[in-house]
């Protein structure tokens, strides 16, 4: 049978070219980059030119780039670490459709006697602005909102909500684990202090991710021991598999443009004939300012898991919400802060396209989800990859 990958906001499968690169790191230069000896600095080098990557790919400098094991990772260090750095309670700004790895952390420390605010959403998954002015007028805060939401694509204004923190003196810090590598990221123009990112989304490993630091700004280590990082976070370096991001950023830099053309082209070949096969049907988050390859669509009266189940028995993988939430477990917090109605009324399936996909899957995707009969039109074009 067939296999359709359709939950690339799980995770990407990773590249060949990132394989080809990481391997000599296993087989060759295995060495620990931290330590003296001359054998080991040449996979020191190899490690600062992949820090090079990654700045490239998000417009920072090499001395911003932390490496870490995952987002999760990232996001608990931003958060964590900028608060004990402050050495106060501060008021925690997020939102409501925040990834769990931010609500965690922000939710535990409202627990221990800070100031938890979490921004609601409209029924298109956009924020209001007004409530983020109201809710940094009340004093010294660290903003935590995302730049792509996992679940439903909606890219939230970054740039515009990180000039108001910065104007009210707070600081801000952005989970773009779903942002890099899709859509720009330019922080010489955006002015976040912290960005969190992870590799398995861009077609790197799991197991690495960065956490961007903007030069001058207080942070405690998550984790303590060596003086790895700069001493922002200890431990030795998982050396292939930051070769691996590297190259994997270098990647997605170089084919950006040309991907986001044709994996926007099959989202929204996938999403307008779901829409016209099916009327009560209806696509979350708007039609626009979302990322190219995410469509979240609700299919009033039907069980989700009974959905997720046809469309595996035919091989094709989709989700029901965040990676870490099973379908079993209710409605998505994301679909229920944008509307309880549309949480409750029955399922709702995520379709995350990558540059994996052809119009094939396409196709036949819309044959199954749609019932619809399994002929062709032979006029359409061949399939490619980009």
């Amino acid at each position: 049978m067939r296999k359709i990958y359709l939950d690339s906001n799980a995770t990407t499968s990773v590249a060949p070219e990132v394989v080809a690169a990481m391997m000599p790191f296993f087989t060759e230069h295995w060495g620990n980059p931290s330590t003296g000896h001359a054998s080991n600095r040449q996979v020191a080098v190899e490690m600062e030119c992949s820090r090079a990557q990654v700045a490239r790919l998000i417009g920072a400098e090499t001395s911003e780039i932390v490496f870490t094991s995952c987002g999760t990772e990232s996001n608990n260090t931003a958060i964590w670490g900028a608060v004990e750095a402050a050495g106060r309670k501060l008021n925690l700004i997020t939102t409501r459709v925040e990834h769990a790895a931010v609500l965690g952390p922000c939710r535990r420390l409202a627990r221990q006697g800070h100031r938890l605010i979490e921004l609601g959403v409209d029924t298109d998954g956009q924020l209001d602005l007004d409530q983020l002015r109201a809710a940094l007028a009340l004093g010294p805060a660290l903003v935590s909102i995302m730049t792509a939401n996992n679940e439903t694509g909606v890219l939230f204004p970054i740039p515009e909500i990180a000039e108001l923190v910065h104007e009210s003196g707070s600081f801000m810090h952005t989970d773009a684990v779903q942002a890099v590598g899709k859509v720009p990221v330019d922080l010489r123009r955006t002015p976040v202090h912290m960005l969190s990112l992870s590799g398995h989304k861009l077609h790197a490993p799991k197991g690495i991710g960065v956490l961007y630091v903007r030069r001058g700004v207080k942070l405690s280590a998550l984790l303590l021991g060596g003086k790895q990082e700069g001493g922002r976070r200890g431990g030795t370096e998982n050396v292939p598999y930051i070769v691996g991001l590297g190259t994997a950023c270098e990647l997605a830099l170089a084919r950006m443009e040309a991907q986001t053309r044709w994996i926007g082209a099959l989202r929204d070949r996938l999403e307008q004939g779901i829409l016209a096969a099916c009327p009560t049907a209806v696509a979350n988050g708007g039609r626009t300012n979302r990322l190219p390859n995410t469509s979240n669509i609700a299919f009033p009266g039907v069980d989700p898991i009974e959905l997720l189940r046809r469309l595996g028995n035919r091989g094709i993988v989709v989700a029901a919400g965040a990676a870490c939430t099973p379908a079993s477990s209710g409605p998505s917090h994301v679909i229920a802060a944008m509307s309880q109605r549309r949480a409750a009324a029955g399922a709702s399936i995520r379709f995350s396209l990558s540059r994996d996909n052809t119009e094939q899957d396409i196709d036949f995707t819309l044959d199954q989800v749609t019932l619809r009969d399994n002929r062709r039109d032979s006029s359409r074009p061949r399939s490619k990859h980009i």
